[in-house]
């Protein structure tokens, strides 16, 4: 299992890479596309509509990426579409938990069906805006969720039930605890802090310079949070699907969706508290 994980990594990063570092954001924005596109297809799946009708789904997310691309969308400023987007995901992810898994099944399922197709299309706008912005400011988005992610893994492991009684959702995701999200949060804030005194162009320094550091440090700590609940979310969805992963796309890893689950509503938040 290892060797596979490790294999898919050097891939995918050999792959996306040299997209992201070319000189035009072009290569990036359709690399991204066709993981949506693939994601769109997983989405079909864990709602259970076939895989024909999951190619559907894919292409229509793809239609609607490509429609935005088309209308120059990703190098407008959109500060309407982020504080919806942003206020739609706080209140969706939150409500969405609250149900727990049992809740899910009873939405209907043409608006789970097109619930996802939008998170995943506000995901892709707000990763080709990231990516027009500059790449230091991407990285240092995808670097937060990646960072909360393994502080979270590690502090969990270590401290795990020490300081509080119960887990974070044991019926949605019964390894994660409260010391994990903890260690997460405490991994962003040393991320933006040493990433700050580094200089450079990254989207800690952008916030911290408009807003102050201390705004800046409850920003992080608020789109750290928001990873924890996109991370459930998709388990929540997988709990009720009855499978573990969202596809065995990527050996090793799962599917597309449970690498980017934590990066769906952070991206959009991201791109509203950058436009602010």
């Amino acid at each position: 299992m290892l060797k596979q994980r490790v294999i898919t990594a050097l891939v995918l990063l050999a792959i996306l890479l040299p997209a992201l570092f070319y000189s035009s954001p072009i290569p990036f924005w359709a690399l991204t596309l066709v993981l949506i596109a693939a994601g769109a297809w997983e989405w079909g799946r864990l709602n259970t509509v076939g895989n024909i009708a999951s190619f559907v789904l894919s292409a229509v997310c793809v239609g609607a990426c490509g429609v935005s691309w088309y209308a120059g969308w990703l190098e407008e400023p959109l500060l309407l579409f982020w504080l919806v987007a942003g206020i739609a995901w706080v209140l969706a992810g939150g409500w969405l938990l609250r149900s727990g898994v049992n809740g899910w099944p009873r939405i209907p399922k043409i608006l789970r069906l097109a619930g996802g197709l939008v998170a995943l299309w506000m995901a892709w706008l707000a990763i080709g805006q990231a990516r027009v912005v500059g790449i230091e400011f991407l990285l240092s988005i995808l670097a937060l969720v990646w960072v909360a992610d393994i502080f979270a893994y590690f502090s969990g492991r270590a401290l795990g039930g020490r300081f509080s009684k119960g887990k974070l959702a044991p019926s949605i995701s019964p390894g994660k605890s409260w010391e994990g999200v903890w260690g997460g949060m405490a991994g962003v804030i040393i991320l933006s802090l040493v990433w700050m005194a580094m200089g450079g162009e990254s989207f800690y320094r952008q916030l911290s310079q408009r807003h102050g550091v201390a705004l800046m440090l409850l920003a992080v700590l608020f789109l750290a949070a928001m990873s924890v609940v996109g991370d459930l979310v998709e388990s929540l969805i997988k709990r009720s699907a009855g499978v573990k992963d969202s596809s065995g796309l990527l050996p090793g890893h799962g599917g597309v969706l449970d690498r980017v689950d934590a990066l769906l509503p952070t991206l959009p938040l991201a791109m509203m508290l950058a436009s602010l």
